[in-house]
């Protein structure tokens, strides 16, 4: 009787040394796969929070474009350029801007009817 618990706590200690000796081996052999995963998990989210500080720097940028383009068209401020024409008045951009919202507006009424 005790020659056979001798027995199981031999196979005992022999498949935990074993297993232990594998998952040794496991990590070993696979330790540059875990690297690479952790780096390309580590580089999604400096990504993802690079892209969320970009698009609040947009929303920003977007929201003081729009409170200081009617100084810049009304009084002539900074440097406005269209593509095709130069203007230091203002009021010629914004005419041209509402003709053109105008005409659209008419337009989308006439295409319904």
């Amino acid at each position: 009787m005790q020659h056979s618990q001798q027995n199981k706590n031999l196979m005992a200690r022999s498949s935990s040394g074993t297993s232990t000796l594998l998952v040794v081996v496991l990590l070993v052999i696979t330790f540059p796969i875990w690297i690479a995963v952790l780096a390309a998990l580590f580089g999604v989210i400096v990504g993802l929070f690079g892209a969320a500080i970009g698009v609040i720097a947009a929303i920003l940028g977007a929201c003081i474009a729009m409170i200081v383009l009617p100084f810049k068209l009304f009084f002539g401020w900074g440097d406005f350029h269209f593509p095709f024409f130069q203007t230091g008045n203002g009021f010629v951009i914004l005419l041209l801007l509402i003709v053109a919202f105008v005409l659209v507006q008419k337009g989308r009424k006439t295409g319904k009817a």
